[in-house]
């Protein structure tokens, strides 16, 4: 009987062979794992950005035209008469987690992750890149390399910076990879996909003093306590039941002795909604009970709401209802009609503005989004690039 150092072995080195394998067939493979060599944060993907631009430069140039910007990309590829421009937006930064994946190809970042498969969805995008670059459509195709997706809403900021002014999309689509669905598989839905999020961030600025004497200070904690009661209630009875909302109040930070009455305290939390009406709804409901507090318990409080760009995001349904039937039929793709999330996305801004779709694209990880041991199987990435580019291919040929 083998020990177990001995199963471990056998069991690492069978990984290592079907990988090399696996990378033989199909480039983007590799790099994906390159990619996932290097993750960066939001606004700070120069690497990142370096590594896609020398793929980017190998490839046929004749019909492509590139513009940069800090660390995001832009690549047009002209069609052959161009009245339109579909798009494809994929996001490049990486996450502050500590990978536990123990795979050869580990994160050299410390402190640094793909947790959210962003490695994924750029090898995808080079994949799709790489078609098109010497299989011109009819109409043009925008692929956007975007960073901050995590963090502080890239999409947001380089819309409203005019960066894509140039390239502004007719329509745009993106993916996502979901570990809990089996390679092979997409889904999405006509309509909301997943939620809009709110950051929260409250100071309580009070008078602090001795705990023997109540009376002449202005407790905190108190105030801050009955805020995150009442602020429960928005919910339960303001949002209509049939309507989703969540509130979540993650931190708070107060009091530096047991003796001492705070004359500070400070929470962060998210508001989570499906509909931008809901989210301005409980929006206004914070600021209201924020006023409340400050006139109970005579203290001034400093509310932060920041949505940024995390907006709903709707899928339109007329682009939806052309990715659905066409994938439903596609031999090789099985399709699931997916629900609501209240997982958050800035391709809501685009969507916003843009018509559009992002679906999810099964992954059968054991490990969630975000986990440091999420491990993504690299077959979904041929397997996206052949499907979702026959996808685009119809449509940027008007063939859908």
């Amino acid at each position: 009987m083998k020990q177990k150092g001995e199963l471990l072995l056998s069991a690492s080195s069978l990984f290592l062979e079907k990988s090399e394998d696996m990378v033989k067939e199909n480039p983007f493979i590799q790099i994906r794992r390159e990619l996932h060599l290097i993750p960066e944060i939001g606004l700070e993907e120069y690497k990142t950005h370096d590594y896609l631009m020398s793929k980017i430069k190998e490839l046929p140039q004749e019909h492509l035209e590139i513009k940069t910007w800090e660390t995001a990309i832009v690549v047009r590829v002209k069609g052959s008469i161009g009245q339109r421009i579909i798009g494809w937006r994929t996001d490049i930064d990486g996450l502050p987690v500590v990978e536990e994946t123990e795979l050869p190809f580990q994160s050299t970042h410390e402190g640094r992750m793909h947790a959210c498969g962003h490695d994924m969805h750029m090898s995808i995008a080079l994949g799709l890149l790489t078609y098109f670059s010497s299989h011109q459509t009819i109409d043009d195709l925008v692929f956007i390399f975007q960073p901050a997706e995590e963090n502080v809403s890239g999409a947001k900021i380089i819309y409203d910076s005019g960066f894509l002014n140039d390239y502004m999309p007719d329509e745009i689509y993106a993916l996502h990879v979901k570990p809990d669905l089996p390679v092979g598989t997409l889904g999405t839905k006509v309509g909301t996909l997943f939620a809009g999020t709110c950051a929260i961030d409250v100071e309580f600025r009070g008078v602090g003093g001795h705990a023997a004497y109540p009376h002449e200070s202005n407790d905190m904690i108190v105030a801050a306590s009955q805020f995150i009661n009442q602020i429960q209630t928005i919910v339960s009875r303001s949002v209509n039941p049939m309507e989703g909302a969540v509130i979540t109040l993650g931190t708070m930070h107060a009091g530096t002795a047991g003796n001492i009455i705070s004359g500070y305290a400070s929470l962060t939390g998210t508001i989570r909604t499906l509909t931008s009406e809901m989210s301005k709804l409980t929006q206004q409901r914070v600021k209201d009970i924020v006023k409340g507090i400050e006139l109970s318990y005579n203290c001034k409080i400093y509310l932060d709401l920041d949505q940024a760009g995390y907006y709903p995001v709707i899928n339109s349904e007329i682009e939806t209802m052309a990715f659905i039937d066409y994938m439903t039929k596609k031999q090789g793709v099985v399709y699931k009609e997916m629900g609501t999330e209240m997982t958050g996305e800035d391709f809501g801004y685009y969507l916003d503005k843009i018509p559009g779709t992002m679906f999810w694209l099964g992954v059968d990880s054991p490990y969630g989004l975000h986990h440091p041991k999420m491990t993504p199987k690299e077959e979904a990435i041929p397997f996206a690039i052949e499907h979702v580019g026959d996808f685009l291919e119809k449509r940027a040929n008007r063939q859908l």
